[in-house]
């Protein structure tokens, strides 16, 4: 059955060892002298840490010839217009009309799209990438290309595809917890979103299509550069109201562990330190009918739990998945009754086959970019869909971050769970083997989730304040980097426009002696934006890779859309940005070098 390969997702490694909020020792191999002596004599010759200048324009805009300088400074300002951006979509309407496609798509090239996208395919791209990583900056592709639907429209289709047959069909209520039913007033999940891409499921076919697309960009990626990156929505890759449903189901089986352990005196802790008494859970499982008691005592042994006679939420997620068959019904225990209750009655033959056609083509698109020496960046989504999104990607990196990281989980650490989701799967690595590699980012989906709490009546999942993300930023961040010292094939992106975040790494790397010549910790921007962090951090010898997103003009025109008024959201960060452009170009001026050319 699809539905039970989605759910049976089983952590088979044993325990290995307790958990905890701080690093612990590794044990470590005895080294011999020999060894010993060659460790040491590659770090006596290994080079210093550089000193990176943010502020140091040359340097920044070393790689950019004063024509493009000119034209960045002219769309950043376009870009800080509110006026202009509240009518941006009216004027590019009259734009085309007046000056006819051709000259249009020529406007945009030497506007807009100039600045923000690469080129319209996978050849056309080739020679910006290679231009980037002669000045030390790599690339993450990105297939730009979304329907240009109307909010009707979107609406429509999803409400559509996120509602099951038996839904449709059932006269009961939606047994789905509110904050995973689908509601009309956010069908169009475009709406509040700045930045992210948004892809409304259509067809099969439309997401093979999108999956033919991201096999050439994995392609395009792996033949530009080495090392490069793709990056990845899985909502493009099947219906959405799999994720919805796999979603609320893992939720609740969180939840329930965080009851039981509320009810055993441990309410509050951080989920890497909450473990649970056996003997009690034994009670508690009993009473639900989950199984009889015979067979849960079978469940904890030695051999599966290790000898604490305690289990933690790791533990637990494995019992869930291996000693259960839950998936069958997709059965969820009910806070409130103490009972397990279907969450559907069934999935009809159809939607058993969109199930698994979604995770044949996740499995298709992880064997290209192995094959291709690409790594694979899974984008984080709207809250409702990300537990679903984050325990797929799990799966992929349990199966291809054997030898290093191939596939990168993305975490948003503007949601309350941030920390816990991180400490958690970076404990997991650890415990079964695999190499770890996640992007932190702040998060895009602020508005749009927040309202949607409201409406809907569920507790709000974001941070409260934007201090209060930008803590639990540099608190993930702090916990992955010291863990990083005992995980030497772990890796991590810093994807932050902040330039406070970025100097907050670089001293604890250096604080830590996390060398930039390891490749452990590397950075991300998006293309047009911040090229004072990302060009001076790459010609310093630190991995930085920039967010390329490329397609034809008409088709990345949404991205476009969202792409200026993200700029105009980071008003800080863009004055800055401004301002350092035009004292470059003011410096070319003074020393008669507009004429500049990069090397």
């Amino acid at each position: 059955m699809a539905l039970r390969r989605v759910f049976l997702l089983r952590s088979v490694a044993p325990r290995v060892a307790g958990l905890s909020t701080e690093p612990q020792a590794r044990e470590q191999p005895a080294a011999s002298s020999g060894a010993v002596r060659a460790w040491r004599a590659a770090e006596a010759v290994r080079r210093p840490v550089p000193v990176v200048d943010f502020g140091n324009t040359q340097e920044a805009y070393r790689s950019r010839r004063s024509s493009e300088l000119v034209r960045n400074l002219l769309v950043l300002r376009l870009c800080a217009s509110r006026v202009l951006l509240a009518h941006h979509e009216q004027l590019l309407r009259v734009a085309r009309k007046l000056l006819g496609q051709r000259m249009f798509d020529r406007l945009m090239k030497m506007t807009f799209y100039g600045h923000f996208v690469a080129g319209e395919d996978q050849e056309s791209i080739r020679p910006l990438i290679r231009h980037n990583k002669a000045f030390g900056v790599g690339s993450i592709l990105d297939y730009g290309v979304e329907e240009d639907l109307s909010p009707e429209e979107a609406e429509r289709k999803e409400m559509e595809s996120c509602t099951s047959e038996a839904e449709k069909n059932s006269s009961d209520t939606n047994k789905r917890e509110k904050q995973y039913q689908v509601h009309p007033a956010f069908g169009d999940r475009r709406d509040g979103v700045i930045s992210a891409r948004t892809y409304f499921y259509a067809s099969e076919a439309k997401c093979d299509n999108y999956m033919e697309n991201l096999l050439k960009c994995i392609e395009a990626s792996g033949g530009a550069s080495d090392g490069g990156f793709s990056a990845i929505k899985l909502t493009a890759l099947g219906r959405p109201q799999f994720l919805l449903q796999f979603s609320d189901v893992l939720t609740r089986w969180r939840r329930f562990f965080h009851q039981m352990a509320a009810e055993q005196g441990q309410a509050g802790r951080a989920a890497v330190d909450t473990k649970l008494e056996v003997v009690v859970l034994q009670e508690s499982i009993a009473k639900m009918g989950i199984a009889s008691r015979a067979e849960i005592e079978g469940w904890f042994t030695p051999e599966t739990l290790g000898v604490s006679g305690t289990v933690d939420l790791l533990d637990w997620n494995s019992l869930i998945d291996s000693r259960t068959q839950l998936s069958r019904h997709l059965v969820v225990p009910n806070v409130q009754t103490g009972q397990l209750e279907p969450l559907l009655s069934r999935f009809t033959e159809e939607e058993e086959q969109q199930m698994k056609r979604m995770l044949q083509r996740m499995d298709v698109l992880a064997k290209k970019g192995r094959e291709a020496g690409v790594r694979l960046m899974i984008d984080a989504e709207q809250s409702y869909f990300q537990p679903a999104i984050s325990r797929l990607t799990l799966e992929m990196q349990r199966r291809f971050n054997v030898d290093k990281p191939l596939i990168f989980n993305t975490f948003q650490c503007y949601l309350k769970d941030a920390y816990d989701n991180v400490t958690m799967d970076m404990e997991l690595a650890r415990r079964e083997g695999w190499c770890f590699g996640a992007k932190l980012v702040r998060g895009a989906y602020m508005a749009q989730e927040r309202a949607r709490a409201a409406e809907i009546g569920y507790e709000d999942p974001i941070n409260p304040t934007y201090e209060a993300t930008n803590v639990m930023y540099h608190r993930c961040l702090n916990y992955v980097l010291e863990e990083l010292q005992h995980s030497p094939k772990a890796e991590v992106m810093v994807a932050s426009h902040n330039e406070d975040t970025v100097r907050f790494t670089l001293c604890r790397m250096e604080e830590l002696g996390l060398h930039p010549d390891d490749g452990q910790v590397s950075f991300g921007q998006l293309l047009g934006m911040c090229d004072q962090i990302s060009f001076p951090l790459g010609q310093a010898g630190f991995p930085v890779y920039k967010y390329v997103p490329y397609g034809p003009v008409m088709e990345v025109l949404p991205y476009l859309s969202r792409r200026a008024l993200e700029n105009s959201s980071i008003m800080k960060g863009a004055q800055r940005e401004r301002q350092l452009l035009r004292q470059e170009l003011h410096r070319r001026l003074r020393t008669g070098n507009l004429f500049y050319h990069p090397a």
